[in-house]
């Protein structure tokens, strides 16, 4: 090695270092961003997308006849959503004991505070409805003892329909969809999930790129000081770039079971901080995905609205007959008995909708979410190593693909530079 140029072989390894770097921490902003896809449309791609392998067609966009990027987490939303669900929710509790946790009593309680001032409003509105010339006619206060007489039984009607929800949620709630569905709405929930959930690991992930990058750099300049080839260093660059990102996610993610070899046990960082994680995940999902409003809202808004909405209103009418009390009998003969069942299915319709809108009070929801957050705390931490490390990478594993290519079309790049900068080692 006499002829050797010192600082050519010396900077090798530095170069393969800052590249490792740089291909962590550009590989992060692929992974996240932008929330949104960026790009163009080109007129056939559509089409043509249809023949290429299928690791192409994973690419954000092409599918669409698009080019450009989304990053990979949130292009992955949906598919992030499912399995979570099925990796983890699912197996936190049934929609029951999430129900349950945000107490029933509590929900009518509220419900009732917030139903109260607006009888006189749906009992009027109901009547003017049905039957303006009747109740127009009657004296105020006997208007007055139907306002009272509703506001009496209000909190028996009431929980009358929590404890109808509760029966019946199994039917009508579909954790899976809900979660799905929000996350699709909401990427940049799901890009704060692995941030806020893999903060130290995505940190060291950087970091070690550079470790990773400067030791594989050390036999390429062996290599190439021997060899003497221009192509060499662009090739190796190629195989670099591609090992750092791989040794990256290998260290986050695995082993995903504890091996002892030795003194030293190896396992996965990430798993290794799992009760840690789960209060964080817990946090998360209590706070914005399994609320008590997007309950509702997928309660009377989600494919299975309309059999809720006909549940509750078919639970509502013997609970306003017995409201109606000892006149029910006399309104039914002065009205005649379509009248008031009509008059019975328009407040039960009215009544259904105004009950389930304190499901949609965020600052409720939010009060209701702690119980929540210890459920899925717990049951987080208690989850096999397998399921709770797949809740968060099988998101995005058939995607790594796209970072690996990534650090090899960097480290080809890198090998040009070092190339550029200081010719062919040795000649």
């Amino acid at each position: 090695m006499d002829d050797i140029d010192w600082v050519a072989f010396a900077s090798i390894p530095v170069f393969t270092g800052v590249v490792g770097w740089l291909i962590n921490w550009t590989g992060l902003i692929m992974l996240f961003n932008p929330i949104r896809f960026y790009g163009f449309r080109i007129p056939g791609l559509r089409e043509l997308a249809t023949l290429l392998p299928r690791k192409l067609q994973e690419i954000p966009g092409i599918m669409e006849g698009r080019v450009g990027w989304q990053g990979i987490v949130p292009a992955r939303a949906a598919k992030m959503g499912s399995i979570a669900s099925d990796k983890a929710i699912s197996k936190l509790g049934t929609p029951a004991e999430f129900y349950q946790q945000l107490e029933p009593d509590q929900i009518a309680g509220h419900i009732v505070a917030m139903f109260e001032p607006q009888i006189p409003e749906v009992v009027d509105g109901v009547m003017q409805r049905e039957q303006p010339e009747l109740w127009n006619n009657l004296p105020p206060r006997v208007k007055v003892a139907v306002y009272e007489r509703v506001t009496q039984q209000l909190p028996s009607i009431v929980k009358g329909i929590t404890d109808q929800i509760g029966v019946h949620i199994d039917q009508l709630l579909d954790p899976k969809l809900m979660v799905i569905d929000h996350f699709e709405r909401n990427p940049d929930l799901v890009v704060r999930i692995f941030r806020d959930i893999g903060k130290k690991e995505l940190r060291l992930m950087v970091n070690v790129g550079f470790i990773f990058g400067f030791l594989l750099g050390i036999p390429v300049a062996f290599i190439d000081h021997t060899l003497h080839q221009w192509y060499l260093l662009p090739v190796l660059g190629v195989f670099v770039g591609w090992v750092t990102n791989l040794l990256g996610m290998q260290l986050i993610f695995e082993p995903v079971e504890p091996r002892k070899i030795g003194p030293f046990t190896l396992h996965g960082l990430f798993l290794r901080r799992q009760p840690e994680v789960a209060e964080v995940y817990a946090g998360i999902i209590a706070d914005d995905v399994v609320t008590l409003e997007n309950i509702g809202n997928t309660l009377m808004d989600g494919p299975r609205g309309d059999r809720t909405r006909a549940m509750l209103a078919t639970a509502m009418r013997p609970a306003i007959d017995r409201a109606a009390g000892p006149a029910r009998s006399a309104a039914r003969l002065a009205v005649g008995g379509r009248q008031f069942d009509s008059i019975r299915d328009s407040f039960a319709d009215e009544a259904v909708d105004r009950t389930i809108t304190p499901f949609r009070d965020p600052a409720f929801s939010k009060r209701q979410s702690d119980k929540i957050r210890r459920l899925f705390a717990s049951r987080t931490a208690e989850l096999p190593y397998q399921d709770f490390v797949e809740m968060l990478r099988s998101a995005i594993k058939e995607d790594e693909w796209m970072l690996y290519a990534h650090g090899a079309v960097m480290g080809l790049a890198g090998g040009f530079l070092h190339l550029a900068i200081f010719g062919v080692s040795g000649g």
